[in-house]
């Protein structure tokens, strides 16, 4: 398994180096599908799925020069049969997953059946903010909007930390170190708290963070 979990996607040389060593080719030579199911659930979010895959939004991944780039939408899935999608994933190079309600994603993750893919998916999954919490084992109750049915914040569990995005964006005004630690500290795993110049990099159960800005592990010995 091998993830490239951003904050405001690939931003900076390092992040785009990162990604073009998981993916072991340029990106012309490299077919990626993208996922914006998550803009779907919080204000704006046509707009937001349109400005993503156009490459139009501040957080660069679709604009990066795939060779091919299509889109895979979540909702769709459960209404269709597998071998009309779950081929095209498994032979796929990247899976580019769009920020958004963090929760409303992981939801239809689950219930589409790609949550049981991403384990073995022979590619790269690269997300930014709300896809790349979703691996988490829980988001913490700060960041719950859309409510799922269990009515609680569990998320995928495919890595062992959970991820405060977007440290002090000048558009998110509550996303400052002291509400991270208060967050973090409501968790019982360890948590990272990256800024949009900063990625976690997850390789066979190996994490790495690579950043040219802010970043700082929490709860390192979980309780």
């Amino acid at each position: 398994m091998k993830l490239l979990l951003t904050s405001g996607g690939v931003k900076t040389p390092s992040i785009h180096a990162a990604l073009l060593a998981l993916l072991g080719k340029p990106t012309a030579e490299a077919s990626a599908l993208c996922i914006t199911t998550a803009s779907y659930a919080i204000p704006g979010g046509p707009r937001l799925a349109y400005e993503f895959i156009s490459g139009q939004s501040s957080t660069p991944m679709c604009e990066l020069g795939w060779k091919s780039l299509g889109v895979l939408e979540l909702t769709a899935l459960p209404s269709i049969d597998k071998d009309l999608w779950v081929p095209t994933v498994q032979q796929t190079d990247v899976l580019l997953v769009n920020g958004g309600d963090p929760l409303y994603l992981c939801h239809w993750m689950q219930k589409s059946g790609l949550a049981d893919l991403i384990p073995s998916f022979p590619g790269v999954y690269v997300a930014l903010s709300a896809g790349s919490m979703i691996m988490a084992p829980r988001i913490g109750q700060d960041f719950v909007g859309w409510k799922p049915p269990s009515g609680d914040d569990q998320t995928l569990g495919l890595v062992d930390f959970s991820i405060f995005p977007h440290l002090d964006h000048i558009a998110l005004p509550k996303n400052h170190m002291a509400n991270a630690e208060k967050w973090a500290a409501k968790l019982t795993n360890p948590a990272y708290v990256i800024d949009d110049e900063t990625a976690i990099q997850v390789v066979d159960g190996t994490t790495e963070v690579i950043s040219e800005g802010k970043w700082t592990l929490l709860n390192s010995q979980p309780s």
